[in-house]
């Protein structure tokens, strides 16, 4: 996309995302917006309440000038684009996407503060984890909470604040909060939403991996059920010059989201006088978050900052909305907004809010409230947008300085979600800069919900200069996957930044790969776009270890130890070891493991404990494994191995020598009506299956639910080489465009799943000689 200044290279990157999404980021404003009721009806009026308590509410000139001076025109220019695309739909009916017309609802018209105010699609944490540790500290007892949740540092000790009674906190405390925040994939309609079936008739069953649904489509009509999960897992990586093959800087990502149809992101090259920017972003934000400008390349993964707290307030007997705060009543602000209700009557509801942010659960008989504190009801923080910052550094050094808000007077830097930035530059330079708002909070960890009373407030953020850095190291290269990763000398508590951090075996193997690379044995963008979808499972690696020193009693368990233990734990799909060991480990090993930790009560509280943990206890049994350590491992070894042998067979026949992984763990792109319509409808929506390998812990990251149904992995791959910038790499999946009748629709799916890439190419001679159409926008003519 090439235009002559800002808002119009905002407007063209809008008109687009409009032309090939629309459906798709209406749907996601009027769920960050809190406009579902109006077009769906009052099922959806508890999630619109919770997603207008916590949209940006705050000074909107504040919240420009927090992304920098053109932020508003950026906004400005996108907003109208989409509003463009829109207006032809409205000459132009056939235009409409196929799901309007099937909900029977049209879109609305953007406005440029639309972009700023959507706040909960954010991913921030952890007021969830609060209070589950509340709640299992209540029921058990720190050993439990323990097994649930690893903490980093481990050693830290927990501690409950002054003045929490865990009794207080009910266990349904977040469910305004949970469906304000619900995941974009969450949002479905059974048959019931469906107001005109018909127009789905002509649809053409396109070839969707073997041109079937492949599974019966979910029954996830309703939003109460599907929670918001924190993605567990994004991978980044920078090599230095010094060890690539092309003496220039090699930049890797791909950060994982919760799968669907459309594709989660859109993908862009916006160009203009003050820009040249290429990469991937979100559809509905103007901007590109991932990618690169011709001098420096940069890429994501969530870094996790705590950034967020639960309050617990004593409320006034004689007057609910009144909260004890200090030595005082306090009062709660209450609004009272008009909610639009489709086929009813409109409903006024009160929106309270606390000095520390919206009131969630309010329990008068009990005289107690609770309130959720979070940064992004803070300028600055809409989820994405400080890209707009970065994405025309120059060098490593102005990305610093706008991850820092330095750039420009009333800029802020990068709010949120908290992310492990790394950038490359063509003078060869690379770094890492991690940024996000950072709470200071005096006198608590934010580990446990706190009383809001005035004895445990924020005292503002850390200076983002004051988050760890690293520039040009030693070792050549730089890798990030969401792991504990603050440098031995960082102070942890100083203030704290957050305890709770993903298991590290991606990191572990990504640095595995990259150490072995040196001055002699050079790192190309093939050994980047390999180790990106590279099938090694380091968990499956310590149980099988664990496995070869048991001593099995039956000839099969036998047969089964050595296979495996054979096996170089490469989770690919056409494995028949794969396929033994995902099920063993997943369905039946950390289970037991679990079990025997805790004791049956408590799993049923906690689930599977924290894989750490769990894998703690098998390689060093005697630290978790009572007085005989080893046997109590081996049996729990065997016996759970032995249940997974009964259930692979069951599945795929008693053959080893005909199972695969792939025959059981499916790519599969659910689209939100699919539930809700015919067979032949959804198998026009719907994208797959495909057979597919990996895990939630190999780095080509590939989580999967009880049924093997890909969850959420890779929303965008790229591989970038840093200043020969032709040659540089990416996917996404299924496809860019949200149209099923769309040849774009699902055409990556295949290359997807067989860990092939496109080229991303950036100058204007490749472009045009790759070019097959160009469109032109132009001003429309007036009678003035």
């Amino acid at each position: 996309m090439y235009a002559e200044d800002v808002e119009d290279i905002a407007f063209v990157q809008g008109f687009n995302a409009a032309r090939d999404r629309l459906w798709q980021i209406d749907l996601w404003r009027r769920r960050s917006s809190g406009e579902l009721s109006e077009v769906f009806g009052d099922e959806w009026i508890e999630h619109d309440r919770g997603a207008r308590l916590f949209s940006y509410r705050g000074d909107i000139d504040e919240e420009w000038e927090a992304y920098g001076p053109d932020a508003e025109t950026i906004a400005t220019g996108f907003a109208n684009g989409v509003n463009a695309f829109i207006d032809q739909t409205k000459e132009d009916p056939d235009l409409l996407p196929v799901e309007f017309q099937a909900l029977d609802y049209e879109p609305r018209r953007w406005k440029p503060e639309d972009i700023v105010r959507m706040r909960v699609h954010a991913i921030t944490l952890n007021v969830s984890s609060e209070v589950e540790r509340a709640i299992t500290l209540r029921e058990f007892d720190e050993d439990v909470e323990r097994v649930r949740q690893w903490l980093n540092p481990d050693d830290w000790e927990i501690e409950i604040p002054d003045g929490l009674d865990l009794e207080l906190i009910p266990e349904d405390v977040l469910d305004v909060f949970e469906a304000a925040t619900m995941s974009h994939t969450s949002v479905s309609f059974d048959e019931d939403y469906i107001r005109n079936p018909e127009v789905l008739d002509d649809l053409s069953v396109l070839t969707n991996g073997d041109g079937s649904s492949g599974k019966e489509t979910s029954d996830k009509s309703d939003w109460a059920d599907e929670k918001e999960e924190i993605p567990s897992a994004s991978n980044n990586w920078v090599v230095g010059p010094e060890l690539t093959e092309t003496g220039r800087p090699i930049l890797a990502n791909d950060p994982h989201r919760a799968h669907n149809v459309p594709s989660l992101r859109y993908i862009a090259h916006i160009s203009s006088p003050e820009f040249d920017v290429i990469g991937a972003g979100e559809p509905g934000l103007p901007g590109i978050s991932i990618g690169h400008n011709g001098n420096t390349a940069f890429g994501l993964t969530i870094f996790y900052i705590d950034q967020q707290d639960l309050y617990v307030y004593e409320t006034n007997p004689d007057d609910p909305n009144e909260y004890r705060y200090e030595d005082d009543w306090e009062s709660m602000e209450v609004e009272t907004e008009t909610f639009e209700i489709r086929d009813g009557d409109d409903q006024e509801v009160e929106l309270k809010f606390t000095q520390h942010g919206p009131v969630i659960y309010e329990d008068p008989d009990e005289n107690i409230a609770f309130a959720v504190r979070t940064v992004w009801t803070d300028p600055g923080t809409t989820a994405y947008f400080g890209g707009i910052g970065y994405m025309r550094a120059e060098n490593i050094d102005e990305f610093q300085d706008a991850m820092e808000g330095e750039l420009t007077p009333g800029m802020q830097g990068w709010g949120a979600p908290p992310e492990n930035q790394v950038a490359a530059d063509t003078d060869g330079n690379i770094g890492w800069f991690p940024g996000g708002r950072t709470p200071v909070r005096p006198n608590w960890d934010g580990l446990l919900p706190v009383p809001g009373d005035g004895r445990y407030e924020w005292d503002g953020y850390q200076h983002q200069s004051n988050l760890p850095r690293e520039v040009n190291p030693d070792r050549g290269w730089i890798a990030t996957a969401n792991h504990f990763n603050l440098p031995d000398d960082y102070p942890v508590d100083d203030p704290p930044i957050g305890f709770e951090w993903v298991a590290p075996y991606r990191y572990q193997r990504i640095a595995e790969v990259l150490s072995e690379f040196d001055e002699e044995n050079k790192h190309s963008l093939q050994d980047s776009t390999d180790l990106q979808t590279d099938f090694l499972s380091i968990p499956i690696r310590i149980i099988t270890e664990a496995l070869a020193e048991t001593d099995p009693d039956e000839d099969r368990l036998v047969e089964a130890r050595d296979w495996l233990t054979a096996w170089d734990a490469v989770l690919d799909a056409d494995s028949g070891e794969a396929a033994l060991a995902e099920v063993w480990f997943e369905k039946h090993l950390q289970e037991a493991v679990t079990i025997e930790l805790v004791g049956k009560e408590a799993f049923d509280h906690i689930g599977t404990g924290d894989v750490r943990v769990l894998l703690e206890a098998i390689e060093e049994p005697e630290q978790r494994f009572g007085n005989d350590p080893v046997a109590t491992r081996d049996e729990l070894l065997l016996s759970t191995l032995a249940d997974a042998l009964d259930e692979v067979e069951e599945l795929l026949g008693e053959n080893r020598d005909e199972w695969a992984w792939g025959d059981l763990k499916k790519a599969f792109f659910e689209h939100a009506m699919s539930s809700g319509v015919d067979e032949e409808a959804a198998e026009s929506l719907n994208v797959g299956p495909e057979p597919m390998g990996g895990s939630g812990y190999t780095v080509w990251n590939a989580n999967y639910n009880d049924d093997f149904q890909l969850t959420s992995g890779a929303s965008w791959r790229m591989v970038i080489d840093v200043g020969g910038w032709d040659n540089s790499l990416a996917m996404s999946v299924p496809g860019q465009s949200g149209d099923p009748e769309s040849p774009f629709y699902d055409n990556l799916l295949e290359m997807f799943v067989n860990g092939e890439y496109f080229p991303l190419l950036y100058t204007r001679e490749a472009i045009q000689d790759a070019c097959t159409k160009k469109i032109e926008l132009a001003p429309q003519a007036t009678d003035d």
